[in-house]
């Protein structure tokens, strides 16, 4: 029996998903959880955060908030291939009330809405449906807010809340075509398991257009890596939706609805939405900016092995890697800048898992002068879209992508 067909067969099982301390973890006192501590450089603020053991399912994380959970992914981790290990992948929910297990025999996944046919798949139903895979990026709409100046509100994210892996599932198109999409339809919306602190509290659901959901890529997934969704990370179905945004890969999904009209719940109409301008850029205090719902996702690159500070020997050659993304799309280019983005050459590409994968990137230079040096990096991906040099700047701290700069010392 293959590894998939062992997988599929276990997933069919009763399965108990003990996750003891989820929901009592926000009760202890920092000694209980916090080990060693690692400092995040924002400016104008405390980087200060713990690194955390204490999460089901999870190894070292860096502890952004106990309740409800986000989880950073410890920078270093990137450096050890383009796949995030499950056990350090980013985890970010919105609500707090969070299953602590879900029962496989009695879990039912629902369509229904604008459709002929309303569904009630069993975990069973939805593995017998063609198998699909794909590379991806989750990366949460606010992934480097802390870096924003000024300031925002927000989960304060160092660069870590972004991970890769390969998904595996089914096509949401062949679950909306069992249910029959009814002409008229507009979009598609999905709902979790999570659930509101409050009782007025807004239910998280997120919406796509009907043929975005449709285009044989958005995917509901039941594995990353080849293994079971960790509870943290959605199990036991979780949307993936290549090259947007993290806010739209519902986890822990349990119903999809078919719209004939558009979504203007809160989470579409209020929250996660950017100014409808290049880069999502503003001024702080500009009034009257058009916004719509954040969207696909930008190019971005980043140093691996090379940490700001570090010292680099003169006239030696040096091996500076990592890796890239190319947001909507795949990687054309990655170019390095040894001295502070005056020149740059273009580096080598590593093997291609897919256009919306982690990409990894390598190039050896010999500096030569002594003293203070700037390495910085720079994407362009298949578009033609490259990062920008200066940071863009709106209230909800979304879609930071501005080329990356690491100071470093060559003596």
């Amino acid at each position: 029996m293959s590894n998939t067909s062992l997988f599929r067969a276990a997933l069919t099982r009763r399965q108990l998903m003990r996750q003891a301390g989820i929901a009592g973890l926000a009760t202890l006192a920092s000694p209980a959880w916090a080990e060693t501590m690692v400092t995040l450089p924002f400016p104008g603020g405390v980087g200060d955060r713990p690194i955390t053991t204490a999460f089901p399912q999870k190894g070292a994380m860096v502890l952004q908030r106990t309740r409800p959970p986000l989880l950073e992914t410890p920078f270093e981790v990137y450096d050890t291939g383009v796949f995030t290990p499950n056990d350090r992948f980013f985890v970010r929910w919105h609500w707090a009330v969070i299953p602590t297990s879900v029962d496989v025999d009695s879990f039912r996944l629902n369509v229904h809405g604008h459709v002929n046919k309303p569904l009630s798949l069993t975990l069973k139903d939805v593995l017998a449906l063609p198998q699909f895979e794909i590379a991806a990026v989750n990366q949460c709409s606010g992934n480097s807010r802390g870096f924003f100046a000024p300031r925002v509100a927000g989960g304060e994210w160092g660069n870590g809340a972004m991970g890769n892996a390969r998904w595996t599932g089914v096509r949401l198109k062949d679950v909306l075509d069992r249910a029959g999409v009814k002409a008229g339809a507009v979009q598609v919306r999905f709902n979790g398991l999570d659930k509101p602190v409050v009782k007025d509290g807004p239910d998280f659901i997120k919406s796509l257009a009907v043929d975005h959901a449709r285009d044989g890529e958005v995917m509901i997934a039941y594995a990353m890596n080849g293994q079971q969704l960790p509870l943290l990370n959605g199990f036991p179905l979780r949307v993936i939706v290549p090259g947007w945004y993290a806010t739209y890969w519902v986890k822990m999904l349990n119903d999809i609805e078919v719209l004939d009209s558009p979504d203007t719940n809160f989470w579409m109409k209020t929250a996660y939405t950017i100014p409808d301008t290049p880069h999502a850029d503003m001024k702080p205090g500009q009034a009257g900016v058009k916004m719509v719902p954040i969207n696909r996702m930008n190019p971005r690159s980043f140093i691996t092995n090379v940490k700001s500070g570090e010292t680099i020997p003169a006239g030696k050659p040096a091996v500076v890697r990592g890796i890239a993304f190319g947001g909507d799309t795949g990687v054309k280019r990655v170019d390095l800048s040894a001295d502070g983005g005056k020149t740059w050459h273009t580096t080598h590409l590593g093997r291609d898992e897919g256009r919306y994968g982690f990409r990894r990137w390598e190039t050896r230079f010999t500096p030569a002068a002594k003293g203070p040096a700037t390495l910085m990096v720079r994407c362009t991906n298949s578009s033609g879209e490259a990062q920008p040099t200066q940071a863009n700047w709106n209230p909800a701290g979304f879609m930071r992508n501005v080329i990356e700069s690491t100071p470093v010392s060559v003596a």
